[in-house]
């Protein structure tokens, strides 16, 4: 039994860890460790290793509290004080890669099924399948790819856990390369400048109107990001309410994607990115971003903790087949960087989109450049559209390789 249950305790543990980490970098002795190593990747880690060894569990209400309404919150206040005009300058690069993450995903399901056909349980093609759609815009697209091919509960029980444990490990190792962007842009001769001038460009507009946070300003960003994250909430329900019952008679394939955490997200997005347009992005004069991107760090210590390390020792067979399979997805992704020249920051963002969704993709963009969380939040919400898609044609060609 872990040793911290209580969802307090946790959420101090959570708030320690990001505390903790950021104080650490910001001491002269330690700018060297962590020129080399990026903080976030203690954020996650520490949380990680704290639940692999029993010190908090892998499930808890507090993850909960943070998925729910931490997350909207951030993403809200972020995507508020988003300058979309400038973001959309990135070109089409950040859409090339989107697709070549999903590419490497749909084919790389059948490849792996062959190679590994015999050391894998009846009817693992139909667990690869659901898992295709997770690792193509997320949980939502799991369960209707579930459904769609009718996956077992037999196996999709170790899919889960390689869900989790590949996946997220995989997140890591996204969240390590961070710190070695320039030096790999340099090997691939990838112009980022682009993105470079647009993250100076929004943490520029951030500086201008950076005051210290007084007791007003933290008042007033925290009621609009709360209240935004709620009604979002709200909107997302009851959409979900009106067009369920149509998807489940119409297009029953697609109705388990659209969850009214989806449709939170999508409208979200959208209600966010009409008030950048308005009075209400000077927010960010009122220390929006900063309590943002505080709420968003403290997110990913609840993924952290949920990568419960030792999950790939449940099912090796499943474990090896899914690593190697996030492997083809990567050398797709950097054989089209290559060819294209796009930069380490879009092959990131490009990647998580797919495999994590818009969850977590905005984690993996700002780990990159501090203010870009919300390109990977625009790129995750256009993995949960295609995924069902995606996966279905991942699944037919699944049925196919398995003969």
């Amino acid at each position: 039994m872990p040793l911290l249950t209580d969802p307090m305790a946790i959420l101090a543990f959570c708030t320690l860890v990001c505390a903790a980490v950021f104080w650490t970098a910001e001491q002269p002795w330690a700018k060297g460790f962590f020129g080399v190593i990026p903080s976030i990747i203690f954020i996650y880690y520490l949380p990680t290793f704290a639940s692999t060894f029993g010190l908090i569990p892998t499930s808890s209400p507090a993850y909960d509290w943070m998925r729910d309404y931490l997350l909207p919150f951030s993403l809200f206040v972020l995507v508020v004080t988003t300058d979309l005009p400038t973001i959309l300058r990135i070109g089409p690069k950040a859409l090339i890669m989107m697709l070549a993450g999903t590419l490497g995903i749909v084919i790389g399901g059948p490849i792996v099924l062959l190679l590994f056909h015999s050391f894998l349980p009846e009817e693992a093609w139909k667990g690869l399948a659901a898992l295709s759609g997770s690792w193509i815009g997320g949980g939502g697209n799991f369960a209707a790819l579930k459904e769609a091919v009718g996956a077992p509960d037999d196996i999709i029980g170790p899919i889960i856990v390689v869900d989790t444990a590949v996946g997220y490990t995989w997140m890591g190792v996204l969240l390590f390369l961070a710190g070695f962007q320039d030096r790999i842009d340099r090997w691939n001769r990838a112009d980022s400048s682009i993105i470079q001038d647009l993250n100076q460009r929004l943490q520029d507009f951030q500086q201008s109107r950076l005051q210290p946070i007084r007791l007003v300003d933290a008042s007033i960003v925290l009621a609009v990001g709360f209240i935004g994250a709620v009604l979002c909430g709200r909107l997302g329900q009851a959409i979900f309410g009106a067009s369920d019952p149509v998807l489940q008679v119409s297009l029953p394939s697609l109705a388990s994607i659209f969850s009214p955490f989806t449709w939170t997200v999508i409208v979200l997005s959208s209600l966010g990115l009409l008030l950048s347009f308005t009075p209400m992005r000077r927010i960010e004069e009122r220390g929006a971003s900063s309590l943002g991107y505080a709420a968003l760090y403290l997110f990913l210590t609840s993924i952290g903790a949920k990568a419960d390390l030792s999950g790939i020792l449940q099912a090796p067979s499943l474990a090896l087949a899914g690593a190697v399979w996030i492997l083809i997805h990567v050398v797709i992704l950097f054989a089209v960087a290559r060819l294209v020249r796009a930069p380490l920051f879009l092959v990131a963002v490009g990647s998580q989109s797919n495999v994590g969704g818009a969850a977590s993709a905005p984690v993996v963009a700002a780990a990159y450049y501090r203010a870009m969380a919300p390109v990977g939040l625009l790129m995750g919400v256009f993995g949960y559209l295609i995924g069902t898609y995606a996966g279905l044609l991942c699944a037919f060609l699944l049925r196919l390789a398995n003969g």
